[in-house]
């Protein structure tokens, strides 16, 4: 399962992710979270992370730098 959400970000970020006219205002971007999660915690918890993130992810977020813990 961890392969599978690792080549479906990876898929995104090569793909899908150019196409896109607004940048995430995190540093790390939501994908590159999302693989650092997953590649630390498995498919289950990394995949809650990221969730997480994506879902503050948003217009009137300050962003900024915000590592995987």
């Amino acid at each position: 399962m961890k392969t599978v959400l690792i080549k479906g970000i990876r898929f995104y970020q090569k793909y899908l992710s150019p196409l896109k006219r607004v940048h995430c205002p995190y540093t790390p971007t939501c994908s590159q979270y999302g693989l650092e999660a997953i590649q630390k915690y498995g498919a289950f918890k990394g995949s809650l992370l990221a969730l997480w993130r994506i879902l503050r992810c948003n217009p009137f977020s300050h962003g900024g730098y915000d590592p995987v813990p």
